[in-house]
């Protein structure tokens, strides 16, 4: 018979020691997923590019009772504080002076090189904990993938959408993105 393997969960309290104590360098790119450290791939010139215009439009769609971070923790659990791309939350960003927030209205993820991750440990994840949507803005594809309806398995709806299509989110539906505007940005 072979040897189990044992692993071993961090908490967020211990995360933040590993940070103080110089483990993890203030330079590094990580984020707390189930116990688990995970690095954080660098951003190329596309991605950094969608996360500034999407920031912009759904600031503009939402309006001023929310706040838009960009690549900035979420409190998901004691075990779980991702920093996605982009979390639509709940009031104004000195509401979470004192604490990150612990929910989030949409979340989106900008994948090139990590479509893989977003999809398999991220959108469980963000499913889990009861976000109601999350889009993945599939670089590679150029579609964004929309998912729905969170459970404990997952989420339920899953909606793929390529240009000409606009898409809006469900707690601003009068929101909309322009995806041929979006992807166009990809043409050479």
């Amino acid at each position: 018979m072979a040897p189990s393997t044992l692993t071993r969960r961090f908490s967020r309290q211990e995360y933040y020691q590993m940070a103080q104590a110089g483990i993890l360098r203030p330079d590094e790119r990580v984020e707390l997923i189930e116990g688990e450290i995970f690095a954080m791939t660098p951003q190329g010139t596309p991605h950094a590019a969608f996360i500034a215009f999407l920031d912009k439009v759904l600031q503009q769609g939402f309006g001023e009772q929310v706040s838009i971070r960009t690549q900035l923790p979420l409190t998901l659990s004691q075990y779980s504080e991702p920093e996605p791309d982009l979390a639509v939350v709940a009031g104004s960003p000195l509401d979470y002076a004192q604490h990150h927030p612990t929910a989030a209205l949409l979340i989106v993820e900008i994948a090139d090189t990590s479509l893989t991750d977003d999809r398999s440990r991220k959108g469980p994840l963000y499913a889990k904990y009861n976000v109601p949507e999350y889009w993945i803005v599939n670089i590679p594809d150029r579609q964004v993938e929309i998912y729905r309806n969170p459970s404990s398995t997952g989420y339920q709806t899953t909606k793929m959408a390529k240009a000409p299509k606009t898409i809006s989110p469900l707690h601003a539906p009068h929101c909309t993105l322009n995806l041929s505007q979006l992807f166009a940005a990809l043409n050479p």
